[in-house]
């Protein structure tokens, strides 16, 4: 195993939105033994609304602080010694802050997911404040792409099967 994750043992799940962050986290942390975080149901569960909500009661910039929080929670519960595997929101890599502070505490794994799947998988989906503009959602895809690239590894989201996305990570050098 590489020496970065069993120093801090945090995988931190990376990509746009609806690119299967949670639902292969969820697998990767059953596979692994460790627990599983999905930050934005977090952010609900803390707030007690939607982030739907919060983007359009306080704004993103209040979400993204909100986010910020979040993020140094769990990474203080991984540096204690809690092996966890951690699906981001979106945005949250995008985040210098966040991009260096995980970059440092764990392994970010980007799950890259083309535009055409991902708008495939946001039909019909109502409670993603940034999808709702679908010239918006292209941009932001775009723009978020060099984030993400900074990741330490990257997977190619080819499927729609979660299993066989956990399989690739697993057989990632860090394993």
């Amino acid at each position: 195993m590489l020496l970065k994750l069993k120093r801090t043992p945090g995988i931190y799940l990376v990509g746009f939105m609806a690119a299967g962050k949670s639902t292969v986290g969820r697998l990767l942390a059953d596979e692994l033994g460790w627990h599983f975080c999905d930050l934005d149901q977090e952010i609900e569960a803390a707030h007690g609304v939607s982030i739907a909500e919060i983007f359009d009661r306080r704004g993103e910039a209040e979400f993204r602080r909100i986010e910020q929080e979040q993020v140094h929670q769990r990474v203080r519960e991984i540096e204690r010694g809690k092996p966890m595997v951690v699906a981001l929101g979106g945005g949250a890599f995008a985040q210098d802050a966040n991009r260096a502070l995980l970059t440092e505490s764990g392994v970010p794994i980007w799950l890259d997911c083309s535009l055409e799947r991902v708008r495939a998988r946001l039909n019909g989906v109502r409670d993603r404040p940034l999808a709702r503009d679908p010239e918006q959602l292209a941009t932001l895809y775009d723009e978020r792409r060099s984030a993400y690239s900074q990741a330490d590894y990257r997977i190619e989201i080819d499927c729609d099967d979660p299993a066989q996305v956990v399989a690739a990570i697993l057989k990632l050098p860090i394993f």
